[in-house]
């Protein structure tokens, strides 16, 4: 394999773990918070090493979306939230 090749796998393959590990951690968000009336999206942003931030966003369609909850996570290396501020419970 040409030496030009792999650092875009290994860039590919960067990209391919952190978004498994972001859908993880919005799949367990939603498990805790339960699912909102009109969701749209779960977003999950990597912020630093083990921390991210969690928006849920509702409404009928994207040019009426907004936040209803935010959550900033902390996630071992598997991707399990340890800690979240505010605490995720059952809202929905």
């Amino acid at each position: 394999m040409p030496a030009t090749k792999q650092p875009e796998q290994r860039s590919d393959l960067e990209r391919c773990r952190r978004d498994t590990l972001t859908s993880l951690i919005g799949e367990q968000v939603i498990h805790g918070l339960g699912e909102p009336r009109d969701l749209l999206k779960v977003q999950v942003r990597p912020l630093w090493s083990n921390h991210f931030r969690a928006n849920i966003f509702v409404g009928k369609d994207a040019g009426s979306a907004q936040i209803a909850d935010s959550y900033f996570l902390t996630a071992d290396g598997d991707g399990v939230i340890i800690a979240s501020a505010p605490e995720i419970r059952k809202k929905y």
